[in-house]
């Protein structure tokens, strides 16, 4: 007899496991099926945790080679272990889906490791990662299956020399030259981990711009500071080929608006240029589920793809982010469940991590020029804040962009150390729609990096103090 549950979640990344425990919590008999065969999805498995981890270790290695003596700490000499680097990084990944597990346990949730797909309307196949084969019946379905990497016509990928985010978080070594093909937030975040490790890296970008969907203003700011650090810029190119070599490989690419072919020689290329929904196989046509030409599977306002069926996620509509996707998957629960679930999709930040950190939320000054939208707004750089000043790290600046009738807040872009923490103070400001005089006259424990936040909001009504 097959079992019968209240929700069967088909994917164990961020938009699942959050669905699954938030599910759990409100009563509902939940199982969730993961074929990868540990929870976490990319996010925890070689995604947004293995990268930080590396991320967070590099920087310490280069700061312990370039900074410690201005700050009076003499280290003698300073050396790579790349082995130990990457055991550190998978003993954090390990540690965390362990935790996952533990919490569907104390949820108690139901874990199937396979391969899931729908059967019909209440029922859900599971190729089982044992080889057995099982149906399970519930009331509701959630897709939660993530995205995979994208990749481009003509390249190969072997996950050793030509590689993606997957590969890129495991290399063996060192590369001396590295292509980074996509100037985005995945390909800047390893750009930054292997330049600092020692690698000569030249960013291949077919836009004209770098990180786009970033304000205009942070991303020439962070380009420019890329771009001391050592990053090789190669705008508005379009990559043809990739060729392996016995030892190199070499990349073709030519002017996106025409010109002549160009080759590069590197020992490794990473592969970046965004990311895919994976929504193959999954058996949507069994219950008149539909995607896009992108493969986006399409939902009502509220996630569902059809009656008893819903998605969350990468899978769906959105930005692919994993905190979004975390939001998803309890606003679904919550539904199934009767009460009201609803994500917000403007207040949804984005952070790069890498050195010195870009947050953003809300609206930026392009996107309130083309709709026509008035608006005000303030900027403070780091320069002028004490704290970083006193830390030497004083790179960057906080914009603020205020509705220029109402002063409600639109939008925050910021570019520091620490931004990724910072840009919250304004999500929460935005969600119960505070002006910027809010955050104005709202008083910062000084000294602290965040007082920029609020000279910049200050800045709003032309009132900075600090400046």
């Amino acid at each position: 007899m097959a079992d019968t549950y209240d929700v069967v979640i088909i994917g164990g990344g961020p938009g699942g496991y959050n669905c699954a425990i938030r599910a759990g919590q409100l009563g509902l008999k939940t199982a969730i099926i993961e074929k990868r065969g540990v929870l976490g999805g990319t996010c925890l498995n070689v995604g947004c945790i293995p990268s930080k981890a590396l991320l967070h270790a590099s920087e310490l290695f280069e700061a312990a080679k370039t900074n410690f003596e201005g700050l009076g700490i003499k280290t003698g000499k300073v050396d790579l272990d790349l082995k130990q680097m990457m055991a550190q990084k998978d003993e954090a990944v390990k540690g965390l889906t362990q935790g996952v597990e533990f919490l569907m346990k104390k949820n108690k949730v139901d874990y199937i490791k396979g391969f899931g797909k729908i059967a019909g309307k209440g029922k859900v196949e599971v190729d089982g990662a044992d080889g057995k084969k099982q149906t399970l019946e519930t009331k509701n379905i959630v897709i939660a299956t993530g995205s995979e990497p994208a990749s481009l016509p003509n390249i190969e990928i072997d996950e050793e020399r030509v590689v993606t985010n997957t590969g890129a978080i495991a290399l063996k070594d060192v590369p001396k030259k590295l292509i980074l093909i996509g100037a985005g937030v995945i390909g800047l975040e390893l750009g930054s981990v292997w330049s600092r490790l020692g690698s000569d890296v030249t960013v291949v970008e077919f836009l004209d711009r770098s990180l786009p969907g970033a304000d205009a203003e942070v991303a020439k700011e962070a380009q420019r500071i890329f771009k001391k650090q050592g990053l090789d810029f190669r705008l508005g190119m379009k990559v043809t080929g990739v060729e392996k070599m016995k030892s190199k490989l070499k990349l073709f690419m030519e002017p996106a608006k025409g010109g002549d072919e160009e080759v590069l020689e590197a020992d490794a290329v990473i592969v970046a240029v965004g990311r895919r929904p994976f929504t193959e196989g999954l058996g949507l046509e069994a219950v008149g589920g539909k995607t896009d030409k992108r493969g986006v599977i399409e939902t009502t306002d509220h996630f569902k793809v059809a009656d008893g069926v819903w998605a969350v996620g990468d899978c769906i509509h959105g930005p692919m982010l994993a905190h979004k996707a975390e939001d998803d998957g309890a606003a679904v629960a919550e539904l199934i469940a009767g009460k009201a679930g609803h994500v917000d999709y403007n207040l949804v930040p984005s952070v790069v991590y890498t050195n010195p950190e870009i947050a953003w939320v809300g609206k930026t000054e392009d996107q309130l020029k083309e709709a026509g939208i008035e608006y005000k707004k303030g900027k403070f750089p780091f320069q002028a804040n004490s704290r970083a000043r006193t830390n030497h790290e004083t790179l960057g600046f906080v914009k603020i962009l205020a509705d220029a009738k109402t002063d409600r807040i639109l939008g925050a872009h910021m570019v520091g150390v620490g931004v990724g923490e910072m840009i919250h103070e304004i999500c929460v400001a935005m969600e119960f729609g505070a002006a910027s005089e809010d955050v104005a006259r709202t008083c910062h424990a000084h000294p602290t990096l965040s007082e920029a936040v609020r000279q910049a909001a200050m800045g709003v009504e032309g009132w900075t103090m600090q400046m």
